[in-house]
């Protein structure tokens, strides 16, 4: 069996895979994900003897237990690591760094500054994954455009319009679905669009892949058409003290039935956790087009095949 083309690499960024590493990671997600839900067990175990360093600065449902448990299912073991026992200035990140690749086979970080996983990257011998950080998510994105693949197939052509923030989630989405020659909308209130660098980036890969990315204040602009509605939390953290400043800039933005009728055959994402009734109305988020639970589902085992691809591929 040849050796993987992501064994041993970091995933930093949505914009590190190429479209035929995603499309494998795909394949390999979709396989998992039948076998274990036939079995609730995989019958090979490639991650056995293998360990997995957490570090969470950042709070999480979704991440640590995905993660911890793709390990667990997997054969390996992981580890979870707070802000209070690393990264909280008892140790600079290169020290921590240098200590855990002599001790562990890869690290997971979710933390706010994107400098920070960009550094245990660069620092360390074993893989790197970034968990989340205020620049980037992927691997929510890799789920979430999975979760795409298993309705629509091959996603070149395929319209995703994001309805809010111009945030983190957006940006890998716009980096990976760009990479993957979709067409991805971006509808946001003015003073809420996405870091220029990676819209140049996303614009770049976009042109290569047949896609394209637009941007509009109209949300109904941005979803007529669309195969998938995304939205995400109004306030991230960190961003608390600007919440209610936030609640009056996207109160047009909520993805609601009115909303809705402009895509009628498009499924409806969430990243969550989500604040019912500000971004998304429950009649949305528990209607029979959303897909946000198969999202949170398909962060195991999109998680699942990456690290299996990074560690034992």
């Amino acid at each position: 069996m040849s050796t993987s083309p992501l064994r041993g690499r970091d995933l930093v960024s949505a914009a590190d895979l190429s479209a035929a590493e995603i499309g494998l990671l795909f394949t390999r997600s979709a396989a998992l994900k039948a076998e274990f839900r036939a079995r609730r067990r995989h019958a090979e175990a490639p991650l056995q003897g293998l360990t997995l360093a957490m570090l969470f600065q950042k709070p999480s449902l979704r991440t640590r237990v995905t993660f911890e448990a793709g390990m667990t299912q997997l054969g390996g073991h992981a580890i979870y690591l707070t802000e209070g026992t690393v990264l909280g200035g008892r140790e600079s990140v290169g020290d921590v760094a240098r200590n855990l690749e002599n001790m562990v086979d890869a690290i997971m970080a979710r933390t706010g500054p994107h400098e920070v996983v960009v550094e245990l990257a660069a620092r360390a011998s074993i893989p790197v994954i970034n968990g989340l950080t205020i620049r980037e998510h992927p691997c929510q994105a890799l789920a979430d455009l999975f979760t795409l693949y298993e309705r629509f197939g091959d996603l070149r052509g395929v319209t995703l319009a994001f309805v809010g923030d111009g945030n983190n989630v957006y940006h890998s989405l716009a980096l990976m679905g760009a990479t993957l020659g979709m067409h991805v909308r971006l509808a946001h209130p003015a003073g809420y669009g996405p870091a220029e660098r990676i819209v140049e980036r996303a614009r770049t890969l976009a042109v290569a892949a047949g896609g394209s990315l637009s941007f509009t204040q109209e949300p109904r602009e941005a979803v007529e058409g669309a195969q998938a509605v995304y939205t995400d939390a109004w306030t991230s953290m960190g961003q608390e003290a600007e919440a209610e400043e936030r609640r009056d800039a996207f109160a047009r933005f909520q993805v609601n039935a009115a909303l809705i009728a402009a895509a009628p055959e498009a499924v409806v994402m969430h990243c969550l956790p989500a604040h019912r009734e500000e971004e998304i109305t429950s009649e949305v988020m528990d209607g029979p087009q959303s897909v946000i639970f198969d999202q949170s589902e398909n962060r195991l085992h999109a998680q699942k095949a990456l690290l299996a691809e990074l560690l034992a591929g």
